[in-house]
């Protein structure tokens, strides 16, 4: 894979890196990118090697600027088209969501637009100080679809939401911390240390439990508000799981789980 591929996956042991690659243009997202967020997603969840994402972008300024707005005069110039690249953008933002292994936004610099659409997609966010935050159809004429509408309200509460898909404005990282934006909030220098310290130490817990949650919540998310037999079957499971077996057996022996699901 050459380093000019405009979205890169990388592994590293059990950890994944699923990389925005164009800095020069602070990682605005192309069609040919939001097409090939499925494709890696489906190979993270065909790895069993891999047990956890980080998804970030290249370099220092920017997680990704948005959508590449340069490609709008073609990817919009018909409904036809129109339909097209939006389709590709849900499709994107659907396979980051889906991914059943956790995923962490690395956020450095600028996160805008489909930018913060793909940051919220994922499980969490960890941002470095000095990052700025916004979602900005107002500026542009544009309506946020329901579901990521929906995905934003979910994340900051409804007036809030409205706020930001309001004005446009950039939120500054202290300010998108305060309102749950973001998950954790650190010294630039520190924020690859601190993701990765983080991360890693998802990868050496029970990966049946992480990846059951995940689902559970998803449950919920899609509109569930009482038990569905998905998260009762994964509940159930669990109890005859190798993983549950491990686990008491390793409290009882005072000595640290080897987990094997997965």
């Amino acid at each position: 894979m050459s380093d000019d591929t405009p979205i890169l996956l990388a592994r590293d042991g059990a950890i994944a890196r699923l990389i925005l690659n164009r800095p020069g243009k602070h990682n605005a997202i192309t069609l040919e990118m939001w097409h090939a967020l499925p494709r890696l997603a489906a190979e993270i969840d065909a790895d069993p090697a891999i047990k956890a994402v980080i998804v970030t972008g290249a370099g220092a300024k920017a997680f990704s600027s948005g959508a590449d707005i340069g490609e709008f005069a073609t990817v919009y110039a018909t409904p036809e088209s129109s339909r097209a690249y939006n389709d590709a953008v849900r499709a994107g933002f659907h396979a980051v969501e889906r991914i059943s292994k956790p995923t962490v936004a690395m956020v450095n610099g600028i996160c805008v637009g489909g930018g913060c659409g793909l940051a919220l997609n994922c499980d969490l966010r960890f941002a470095a100080e000095g990052a700025r935050f916004g979602i900005t159809p107002a500026k542009l004429g544009l309506v946020y679809s329901f579901a990521d509408t929906k995905r934003l309200v979910d994340t900051v509460g409804p007036a809030r939401a409205k706020d930001i898909l309001f004005s446009g404005r950039l939120v500054e990282a202290e300010e998108a911390l305060r309102i749950g934006l973001i998950d954790r909030l650190v010294p630039a220098d520190r924020l690859e240390e601190e993701t990765l310290a983080y991360v890693g130490g998802l990868t050496q817990l029970s990966q049946y439990t992480i990846r059951a949650t995940k689902r559970i919540v998803q449950e919920m998310v899609d509109g569930a508000d009482t038990e569905t037999p998905v998260a009762r079957r994964l509940f159930d499971d669990s109890f005859a799981g190798e993983d549950f077996r491990e686990g008491y057996a390793a409290f009882l022996a005072k000595r640290p789980p080897g987990f094997t699901w997965g």
